[in-house]
């Protein structure tokens, strides 16, 4: 019987160490797990990291402007609260157009005023199904 208590909190305080293992490590990388902020959270935040970060949003109606060489393009992303000026160099994905959600990287200036963005991606809107998943629900 008392091998049977012993085991029984052995493994008691085996699940409550992870536990607040588990706990420590989700809050030192609460930042991190965060897959993108909107226009409004990033403005608000007070610090902003040096590191990478995710702006999501939609493209701002007749905001794209290309420049000359046509690879450099500036466009707002917005949340319907708060405009980003979003700054990018390169070749934008098939899908980005305004009105559209879309997600960029990079890193945000001193000012707040622009965002550098290193990738873009674009994303489906809400309503997007992919074709296998209609077809299941069609039959």
């Amino acid at each position: 019987m008392i091998t049977k208590y012993k085991r029984f909190s052995l493994l008691i305080s085996l699940m409550v160490t992870i536990g607040i293992a588990l706990f420590f490590v989700l809050k030192a990388l609460e930042e991190r797990i965060v897959f993108f902020y909107s226009p409004s959270e990033l403005l608000q935040k007070k610090s902003i990291s040096k590191n990478l970060i995710r702006v999501g949003g939609l493209v701002l109606k007749d905001s794209i402007n290309y420049n000359s060489n046509g690879l450099e393009v500036t466009f707002f992303v917005t949340d319907k609260k708060k405009k980003l000026k979003i700054s990018y160099e390169g070749i934008l994905p098939d899908l980005f157009r305004e009105g559209q959600g879309v997600v960029v990287e990079g890193k945000i200036g001193i000012d707040k005023e622009i965002f550098y963005a290193d990738k873009v991606l674009a994303k489906h809107d809400e309503n997007y199904m992919p074709p296998e998943v209609k077809k299941i629900i069609d039959n």
